[in-house]
C-alpha cells in the first residue's frame, strides 16, 4: 500500500521550489529521488497535481505527498557467495568481483549482487533507489572489480547519497593502461554525457553533459621487449559519472586494457612474447579495480577507509610484467 504525507507550508519568508521544499521536509529522500517522485505524478499541492520540481510554494499551501510502495517480488533471493569487508547495523562494504551486474536491469533479473543481498538481508536494506535497486547508493561497471558500499536503512543511505553528491567519498582505482599518459600525473577535467552515435555509450563533450574530475598518477611504466608499452595508473575520482575513468584516459589516448567499449580493437601485435599474449587473450574485462572506498559513517561520524587486494586475474597481469621487467 502507498503512503501518504502531507505537510503545510509554514514560517516561509518567501516563495520556494517545490523540490527544495520537500528535500527540506523530506529527510530520508535525496533531490534526485524526490525529482522522480514528482515526475510520476506523486505530489498535489492544493489538491492539484503537480510535475514540475520548479514549481513555487507559499505560505500555507498544502503539500500531499504520496509515496509508492517498493515492491521486490519480481526479484529472485539468490544464494551466492559475496565477499563482505565490513558489515553492522547501517552499512555493508562488498569486494564485488568483476562479472557481477550490482542491480537487475533489462535481461537479467536473476544473477546480480541485489539478488545476493536480498537473500542474505531480505527487506532489511533501504528502499530509496527504487524497486530493483534495494541497499544500493551507487555502482560499479559490471566488468569493474573492486569495492562498494550498501546501505541497510533509508537513514544512512539518505546519508550516503549525501556524501556522494557533495563529493566527499573518497574513491581510488587502479588500471592498466595501454601507452604512457601524458603528463604522467595530473587531472582531467571535462563535460561527459551520452555519446551521438552510440546512445550506450559515454563521451567527452565541449558543449553539454555533466562535469567529471578524474585525478591520476602514473605509478609504473613498463617498457618491456616483446610486451606493448603499459602503464600502472592510480585514479581518484572527484565525481563519479557513468564509465567516468574508461571515457577520460580513452579520452587522453591510453585506453583500459581489455576495454570493449573504449578500447582499442583487437590488433595483431608484430612480436609479442607468447605467455604474456595468452595472460592477454584470457583477461576477459577491462583492467580497472576499485581499491579503496572512504566515507563518514552514517551514525557514527567516523571517517572509515576499506580497502580491497587485486583479484587474481589483475594480480596475475601484474605479477608477469613485474616478473619479465626485473
Amino acid at each position: 500500500m502507498n503512503k501518504t504525507i502531507t505537510f503545510f507550508a509554514k514560517d516561509l519568508d518567501k516563495k520556494i521550489r517545490l523540490d527544495k521544499f520537500l528535500t527540506k521536509n523530506l529527510k530520508t529522500f535525496t533531490r534526485s529521488q524526490i525529482k522522480k517522485i514528482i515526475l510520476s505524478k506523486n505530489i498535489k499541492v492544493n489538491k492539484k497535481t503537480i510535475v514540475s520540481p520548479s514549481e513555487k510554494i507559499n505560505e500555507n499551501d498544502s503539500i500531499e505527498v504520496n509515496i509508492p510502495e517498493q515492491k521486490t517480488d519480481d526479484i529472485k533471493p539468490k544464494k551466492m557467495k559475496i565477499d563482505i569487508v565490513y558489515e553492522d547495523k547501517e552499512i555493508v562494504v562488498i569486494n564485488k568481483p568483476s562479472g557481477l551486474v550490482v542491480h537487475p536491469g533489462a535481461g537479467n533479473k536473476e544473477e546480480t549482487l541485489v539478488n545476493g543481498l536480498l537473500y542474505i538481508y531480505k527487506n532489511n536494506l533501504s528502499n530509496l533507489n527504487g524497486e530493483f535497486r534495494p541497499g544500493i547508493v551507487h555502482r560499479i561497471d559490471k566488468d569493474t572489480s573492486g569495492i562498494i558500499v550498501v546501505a541497510k536503512n533509508n537513514q544512512a543511505h539518505s546519508n550516503l547519497s549525501e556524501q556522494f553528491s557533495n563529493h566527499t567519498i573518497k574513491r581510488k582505482y587502479i588500471a592498466l593502461i595501454w601507452g604512457v599518459v601524458r603528463p604522467l600525473s595530473g587531472k582531467i577535467s571535462t563535460l561527459i554525457s551520452r555519446s551521438k552515435k552510440n546512445r550506450q555509450l559515454m563521451s567527452v563533450s565541449e558543449h553539454s553533459g555533466k562535469k567529471a574530475v578524474t585525478n591520476y598518477k602514473t605509478l609504473k611504466v613498463y617498457n618491456l621487449k616483446e610486451i606493448p608499452k603499459i602503464s600502472l595508473v592510480e585514479c581518484v575520482l572527484e565525481t563519479g559519472r557513468t564509465h567516468q575513468i574508461r571515457v577520460h584516459l580513452s579520452f587522453k589516448g591510453n585506453p583500459l586494457i581489455g576495454d570493449k567499449k573504449y578500447g582499442k580493437k583487437k590488433t595483431k601485435f608484430r612480436k609479442i612474447n607468447d605467455k604474456f599474449e595468452k595472460i592477454l587473450s584470457n583477461f576477459d574485462r577491462q583492467a580497472l579495480h576499485a581499491k579503496s572506498l572512504g566515507l563518514v559513517h552514517p551514525t557514527k561520524n567516523k571517517f572509515l577507509n576499506f580497502e580491497s587486494k587485486l583479484p587474481y586475474d589483475f594480480k596475475k597481469m601484474l605479477d608477469f610484467l613485474d616478473k619479465f621487467s626485473n
